[in-house]
């Protein structure tokens, strides 16, 4: 399988899934302004949506957006423990915080990389400072899901790096400072960094 990434998009969230799960994914770099791979290839050709994460299937397929791949993989090695057991309350609550994380913050972010009207910015700045509030309270046992990483937990990692390189007061959550380091010091957290860009958490 080929994941079609950038350093520091979303797409680290499925890399970091696959390496939990111990699956061998090839990489594929995509320049997100210029939509073009490495050769110079359109990757709109690939995925015509023009943003990563893309899952390239073994047998050609396509596979896009973040939280229905890190399901697709995590599903490929059920021994990993990554996501509950399909028809389980624990696995509507791991649905749950995939579809929070996506449509309720990942979204709240797009005014402040895309350089928004400043009123915009700021509306998502205070709605980002709620939400994360709410997260907040729900790491008392240290993931998500309570005290053993799960899928949901791969992407929240990838938006409290955000929050921290647009200068939020990282102070007024300690408890996702703590998810944070302990996420960081996951080996294959630290692999999969280190393969998009050379550098660990």
């Amino acid at each position: 399988m080929k994941l079609f990434y950038a350093p520091g998009a979303c797409s680290l969230s499925p890399h970091i899934v696959a390496r939990e799960a111990d699956i061998n994914l090839d990489l594929c770099k995509v320049d997100l302004e210029t939509h073009t791979l490495e050769n110079g290839d359109d990757f709109r050709k690939i995925n015509p949506k023009g943003y990563v994460p893309a899952l390239q299937l073994d047998g050609g397929e396509i596979l896009t957006e973040g939280a229905a791949i890190v399901q697709f993989l995590a599903e490929q090695k059920p021994d990993a423990n990554l996501v509950p057991p399909v028809g389980t309350l624990a696995h509507y609550r791991m649905l749950e915080w995939l579809n929070f994380l996506s449509a309720e913050v990942h979204e709240l972010f797009k005014p402040l990389f895309w350089n928004g009207p400043e009123e915009e910015q700021q509306r998502a700045r205070e709605n980002l400072i709620r939400r994360f509030d709410y997260i907040e309270k729900h790491l008392d046992k240290g993931y998500l899901m309570g005290g053993e990483f799960t899928v949901p937990d791969a992407y929240l990692y990838v938006l409290s790096t955000w929050l921290e390189s647009l200068q939020f007061d990282m102070s007024r959550w300690p408890r996702l400072q703590l998810f944070k380091k302990r996420m960081a010091e996951r080996p294959e957290v630290q692999r999969a960094l280190e393969e998009e860009n050379g550098k660990s958490a």
